[in-house]
């Protein structure tokens, strides 16, 4: 691989390490979670407004295009800053969101009647097994509701990259808006009902907060994506997610450079396994 396209490769995972330690930054603002998830997504659709052809997609592309962009662009957002907001350490969750491989062969097995063979079946049980040693981890145990709404992140991100193989012929411009207007609009109404007032919640975000809201909405759901696309051109999808174990180890050690979190010697454990399981589900066809 040139070094070009390495340096983009790295700094899409440097983007999607970086995104929790930011989001946690932002929510330690007080930043009500799902108003910020809203808030985020409705950067997306703006930013995309310019690049739209408005055409209504085909019809057999409808429903997967629904269920894609609610599971990506409510649900995983959502989660994702839920398990932030319940948990006093990121790198769990961080750790938590890479059973989105395993939880995506798995639906994928329902869904698509796809088989999974005994090594892919070896390694998912593994990287559960992994989560259950981090599990164990006596830090972990205040923070056990965060870690389950990382797995809801998880699962409802594999469950979107099910139904994203069947929107390839669909522009990504498209996509990412329609991904954007229904996580922007239904996260509203979700946190109007259970956060309160939205224009007075809107009102006291700061402008540090605004900056890094922008941040995760432009450079890691917009620019990292597209970027990653690009990659496409030239590499098929299994000679680029192998990366994909890397993002983590980014973002836990920005999470220890940003706030000190040192990890315990079960949580490396737990972790190495996890990663390890993740890259070769991965490798394996």
């Amino acid at each position: 691989m040139p070094i070009k396209h390495l340096t983009i490769l790295i700094f899409i995972m440097v983007a999607h390490g970086s995104s929790f330690p930011v989001a946690k930054l932002v929510l330690n603002e007080s930043v009500p979670p799902i108003l910020m998830a809203s808030l985020r997504m409705g950067l997306v659709f703006l930013f995309l407004i310019p690049f739209l052809k408005f055409e209504v997609p085909n019809q057999k592309y409808l429903k997967p295009l629904i269920i894609f962009s609610i599971s990506m662009g409510v649900l995983v957002y959502v989660f994702m800053n839920l398990s932030l907001y319940y948990s006093s350490i990121i790198s769990p969750i961080i750790l938590g969101s890479q059973l989105a491989i395993p939880f995506g062969i798995l639906v994928s097995s329902i869904i698509l009647k796809e088989n999974i063979s005994n090594k892919k079946w070896f390694f998912i049980f593994l990287s559960f097994i992994g989560i259950l040693i981090i599990f164990f981890d006596p830090k972990i145990t205040e923070n056990i509701i965060g870690l389950f709404f990382a797995s809801l992140m998880a699962l409802f991100f594999g469950l979107s990259q099910v139904y994203s193989r069947q929107l390839k012929s669909l522009d990504i411009s498209l996509i990412n808006a329609s991904t954007g207007i229904f996580g922007f609009i239904i996260l509203l109404i979700i946190s109007f009902f259970i956060e309160g007032n939205i224009i007075k919640n809107i009102y006291q975000i700061k402008i540090q907060s605004w900056i890094l809201i922008l941040y995760q909405a432009i450079v890691v759901s917009l620019f990292a994506h597209l970027l990653m696309f690009y990659l496409y051109r030239f590499y098929t999808v299994g000679k680029i997610f192998p990366f994909y174990s890397l993002f983590p180890i980014f973002g836990i050690l920005l999470s220890f450079i940003i706030f000190g979190e040192v990890p315990t010697i079960m949580f490396i454990l737990g972790g190495i396994i996890v990663i390890t399981s993740v890259f070769f589900l991965h490798k394996i066809k």
